[in-house]
């Protein structure tokens, strides 16, 4: 009896889980969707990505060294993925993948809607800060950054 409801347990927790996953992704407008699907097939043919997008700030290597070394509060997020980032990254720099954020908005509410978010990713031929940059636009935050130029220009 006691295997019988363990079991059971662990099917309803999947099958939560299951739920929440498709609730979240449903979450995200299509349109928005449609969007982050093109910045995706862009980078996969190695087309440059947008020089800018609207409501979105871009920042230059120069202005964010600034800022690291004046220590201005703000938020680096690092939108590549995890094995990118455990390789190399940007001292201070935060992990929040695209992906997870695509499957997960709630992962953004850690931080408040008037933080400084600088986002960065695999330089201009790369789809995912400009990607995270609009799904946080679309959450509400206010002060989002794009580094276009990313690593390579690091």
């Amino acid at each position: 009896m006691l295997k019988k409801l363990a079991i059971a347990l662990i099917c309803f927790t999947f099958a939560v889980a299951g739920l929440y996953t498709l609730a979240s992704a449903a979450a995200w407008p299509d349109a928005l969707i449609q969007e982050v699907e093109a910045l995706k097939a862009a980078g996969k043919d190695k087309k440059d990505m947008p020089a800018s997008i609207a409501g979105v700030k871009e920042i230059t290597t120069d202005e964010l060294k600034k800022w690291i070394d004046e220590k201005k509060k703000f938020v680096l997020m690092d939108n590549r993925l995890k094995a990118d980032y455990d390789k190399e990254h940007i001292a201070g720099a935060v992990l929040l993948t695209v992906d997870e954020l695509l499957k997960d908005p709630k992962l953004a509410d850690k931080y408040k809607k008037d933080d400084i978010l600088v986002n960065y990713c695999n330089g201009v031929k790369c789809w995912r800060s400009p990607a995270a940059v609009l799904l946080l636009k679309h959450l509400g935050f206010k002060n989002i950054y794009w580094y276009r130029t990313g690593i390579p220009d690091w």
